[in-house]
């Protein structure tokens, strides 16, 4: 898309265009995570952050009753640090390593060469499209995901509702525009009265999209998905959307195409939305609480025994930044999504 002075775009088109412009958008031209990036993700912090997530779907397989064949999908796999952890702890596991099909959705043409350099295991699949994917059991995993998606916004003054626009004044500076919005056409098109006891909105149609296709596939062929991202619990909605470069926060506007979008999701809009989509088994914790309940900090302690102190400090101090609640342990929530019948709460 050519931007022109005057081009008015609505908040998710001018998102979808910084980020993920063919030639020009920021995750299509650069790799923007770790230390050299604008920001780190969990699985860059520690490689026990990774090990957990494996052991989760592993032990999710087995709840599974081990289905002989079945999908693991991993929803933007970033820089590929985290599934080649993943690889290397399944290897430990033969049966279930023979019956996994490790499949990426990668849409940044940068990062999918970087992912294919990394991810050495012959047998991963990228796609381009989950419709594309096959009538076996699948495990998705969405870590950081979500909050890379384009979202609308939606304001309400004076007991009207507006959408928020931006609009150029020229190819570089911009502002925001609010345009005058029938939020009932927004409803009637997602099933369920959004604005109820709202003032603001954040609503990614890519997520709800994304959602449909995923727990479609866990209606029809079994399986669930894991959502590790920030965000929060409480039922109103906020202004949340913030953007990144060098591991500070930017102006969104003034940096076109230059840094992260980003937002934090509201757990619960992606409660209600689930709820609209079927009848599926629901459950949300904390960072913190779940690593801990699947034995990072035990796995720590059996890794540090012949470590040296520098060398076990370190790793503490990366294992605390993820679970501790004044840093990533709160601020980041846990969703598992699975069929009605399922009984598997590891983590939870």
């Amino acid at each position: 898309m050519i931007i022109k002075k005057d081009s008015v775009l609505s908040l998710d088109k001018f998102i979808n265009e910084s980020l993920y412009n063919k030639k020009l958008g920021y995750y299509m031209k650069s790799n923007p995570f770790g230390e050299k990036g604008d920001f780190i993700t969990s699985p860059n912090i520690s490689v026990l952050f990774s090990e957990m997530i494996a052991i989760w779907v592993i032990s999710f397989w087995e709840n599974l009753n081990c289905p002989k064949q079945f999908n693991l999908i991993e929803l933007g796999a970033g820089n590929g640090e985290m599934m080649t952890i993943m690889i290397s702890t399944f290897q430990k596991f033969p049966q279930f390593k023979n019956s996994c099909n490790i499949k990426i959705l990668e849409k940044s043409k940068h990062l999918k060469k970087l992912q294919k350099k990394i991810i050495k295991d012959r047998k991963v699949e990228w796609l381009n499209d989950l419709k594309n994917l096959n009538n076996l059991p699948c495990i998705f995993i969405a870590n950081e995901f979500f909050d890379a998606l384009p979202i609308k916004q939606f304001i309400k003054k004076k007991g009207k509702w507006f959408e928020r626009y931006v609009k150029f004044n020229n190819k570089i500076k911009s502002e925001y525009l609010d345009i005058l919005f029938d939020i009932k056409k927004l409803e009637e098109e997602i099933k369920f009265k959004i604005s109820l006891k709202q003032n603001f909105i954040e609503y990614s149609p890519l997520a709800l999209k994304y959602l449909k296709i995923i727990t479609n596939k866990i209606d029809n062929n079994d399986g669930g998905i894991l959502i590790i991202d920030y965000g929060y619990l409480e039922k109103e909605m906020k202004n949340t959307i913030q953007a990144v470069s060098k591991h500070k926060y930017t102006n969104i506007l003034n940096n076109f195409r230059n840094s992260d979008i980003t937002y934090n999701l509201s757990f619960n809009l992606i409660s209600q939305i689930i709820k609209k989509l079927g009848s599926f088994f629901q459950a949300t914790t904390t960072q913190k609480k779940f690593l801990t309940k699947l034995g990072i900090l035990k796995r720590a302690e059996i890794l540090s025994k012949n470590m040296l102190f520098s060398k076990k400090a370190a790793m503490y101090f990366r294992v605390k930044r993820l679970i501790d609640e004044k840093q990533m342990g709160n601020l980041f929530k846990v969703t598992f999504i699975t069929n009605k019948k399922c009984k598997f709460k590891l983590g939870f």
